[in-house]
């Protein structure tokens, strides 16, 4: 049989209720509204309930996905979750979501690629598609970041917010839709820049750990920002060599949503302009591996995305890892 891209079939999304502001934040910590805004663009981002974990997060996002495809939870036949907040050390989240789900079809494990999870497990689906191995992919993007940040650090607690957002991909067959091309990159010796020391088997929880802070999202802002914006240009660059297509083919640009500084950067620095980016930053803050199925999902609701659309997303986050998907809609 003939290799046949995968495409997406189906997109949803879910946020948790509750709604913190920068005003609410100038009562918890020394910022303000328009320092937060000045330095990052966002305005608002959601907040989990304490008895909400990401595989619920993920759950409500994956079933409004495969309704959204015309699919029963019978169809699916692999479950990807990318997250780097997991309900556990172990078992994966995505096992919960599965049975959340009731996808007694399929197989499920994570990646945890950071805020490139999402991009990471297209490139995969990617392939096991084209190879015929699944036909049905649940693949979704799902993060409780407010667990990890320190309220008394301003320059990182301001960043964050939980969401989820998920796709269903099969194969595109006979459709002119799917994915056009995709990559991903990671460079390791640039683990420091952006983690969480503790809970893990090189710092296990104890008292130590908690009276460090080690359990915290921990970042080096300045070269986050320089290893972002010229790995994800360059490597956005690249998929559009691969497809043989140029920036002039693009109807729709959605990067990360990680800081409005870094979005507009990285349109300048491909020449795409500011009209064809899609963000919501300035609503959602920084969801990791949610942001991009998250704004997929907005920019069909909002009829920014529409079929035949080309699609030009890209990705970077802790590892450090990074991304970039071409497809048409």
């Amino acid at each position: 049989m003939e290799a046949t891209r995968a495409r997406i079939l189906g997109i949803g999304a879910y946020s948790p209720e509750r709604v913190l502001t920068n005003h609410d934040l100038e009562k918890m910590v020394d910022t303000s509204d328009a320092w937060i805004l000045e330095r990052t663009g966002i305005s608002e981002r959601h907040i989990a309930a304490e008895d909400e974990a990401s595989s619920d997060l993920a759950t409500q996002a994956g079933r409004r996905a495969i309704a959204d495809a015309g699919l029963s939870p019978d169809d699916i036949d692999l479950l990807i979750c990318a997250s780097v907040t997991g309900d556990m050390p172990f078992p994966a989240t995505a096992c919960f979501v599965q049975a959340n789900l009731g996808l007694k079809n399929a197989a499920a494990f994570d990646i945890a690629a950071g805020c490139t999870g999402f991009l990471y497990g297209l490139n995969l689906v990617q392939g096991l598609i084209r190879g015929g191995a699944y036909r049905r992919v649940l693949l979704i993007g799902g993060e409780v970041l407010s667990r990890t940040l320190d309220w008394t650090d301003r320059a990182t607690c301001v960043l964050l917010g939980d969401s989820a957002g998920a796709v269903v991909l099969g194969p595109a067959g006979d459709s002119d839709s799917g994915i056009l091309a995709t990559r991903v990159a990671s460079d390791g010796t640039k683990a420091d820049l952006l983690y969480i020391p503790g809970g893990g088997s090189r710092n296990p929880a104890s008292h130590r750990t908690v009276d460090e802070r080690m359990h915290y999202f921990k970042m080096n802002g300045r070269e986050t920002f320089k290893h972002a914006t010229r790995n994800m240009a360059a490597i956005a660059k690249q998929v559009l060599e691969d497809s043989g297509l140029g920036l002039e083919d693009v109807d729709l640009l959605v990067p990360h949503q990680a800081n409005l500084r870094i979005i507009t950067y990285i349109a300048e620095q491909l020449g795409v302009p500011m009209e064809k980016v899609y963000t919501n930053v300035q609503r959602y803050g920084n969801t990791s591996s949610a942001s991009i199925p998250l704004a997929l999902t907005e920019a069909r609701q909002n009829g920014r995305l529409k079929a035949g659309d080309v699609v030009l997303m890209v990705a970077f986050g802790t590892g450090l890892t990074w991304g970039a998907t071409l497809l048409r809609w």
